[in-house]
């Protein structure tokens, strides 16, 4: 069932586009210092995570399979519905360790903790980009899904959730929303590892995370 589930969910051309953004990315984001490259990849990499899960649902309706799908008990569109979800977000997440690698590879950057103006190793940066961006991948891509089957359209589900993120994305959002903000990892202190208050954006992203995909079944339910 995962290898079936794994090919409807993704073709070809979704691994290629998806691929070819964490690229290019690394070599057009220009960065400096390594501490950079998190912050370089997050705001992009959950632009790309509702592009890439918005149509988890809606396929099956642009596909004109959705009369068919309905047949099955819900239990079973249910679990479709959330592997898919699952195996869209390892994908995603494996692609942005190998985006933080690419960085590395292209551009080289230079290391504050080896100038010792950082408090944070390498190897950590690099583990606390993976916990925050595995949150921020979650809530984007389950964001851009219920909306797309609230409003059945992949179209209305990537715009609502541009609409967020152009707000959280922002210095207004980081003035008025500080260490809950949303995008809380790209705007915290870097030059000070013990300085967890930017958790606080994470942890409230990972309630609504939770809270998401709970609600997402009884929309499938109402909504077909």
């Amino acid at each position: 069932m995962i290898m079936t589930e794994g090919k409807i969910i993704l073709p070809a051309y979704k691994l290629a586009y998806a691929f070819s953004f964490v690229v290019i990315l690394s070599l057009i984001r220009g960065i400096t210092f390594s501490y950079e490259i998190g912050v370089a990849m997050e705001a992009p990499m959950a632009v790309l995570a509702m592009v890439f899960c918005a149509d988890t649902y809606t396929q099956e309706i642009t596909s004109k399979r959705s009369e068919i799908h309905r047949l099955y008990p819900i239990q079973r569109r249910l679990s479709s519905l959330g592997m898919r979800m699952v195996i869209q977000e390892i994908t995603l997440f494996v692609l942005s360790a190998i985006g933080y690698g690419m960085f590395y590879g292209f551009q080289h950057p230079q290391s504050l903790s080896k100038a010792g103006q950082s408090t944070e190793s390498e190897l950590q940066m690099f583990f606390i980009f993976l916990a925050a961006i595995a949150v921020t991948l979650w809530f984007w891509g389950i964001l851009a899904n219920l909306l797309a089957c609230l409003f059945r359209n992949m179209w209305v589900g990537i715009g609502c959730g541009i609409a967020l993120w152009l707000v959280t994305n922002s210095t207004l959002g980081n003035n008025v929303l500080g260490n809950w903000n949303l995008f809380s990892y790209a705007f915290r202190n870097v030059m000070d590892s013990r300085d967890f208050r930017w958790l606080y954006g994470k942890a409230f992203c990972l309630l609504l995370c939770v809270w998401m995909t709970l609600l997402t079944p009884n929309i499938i339910r109402k909504r077909g």
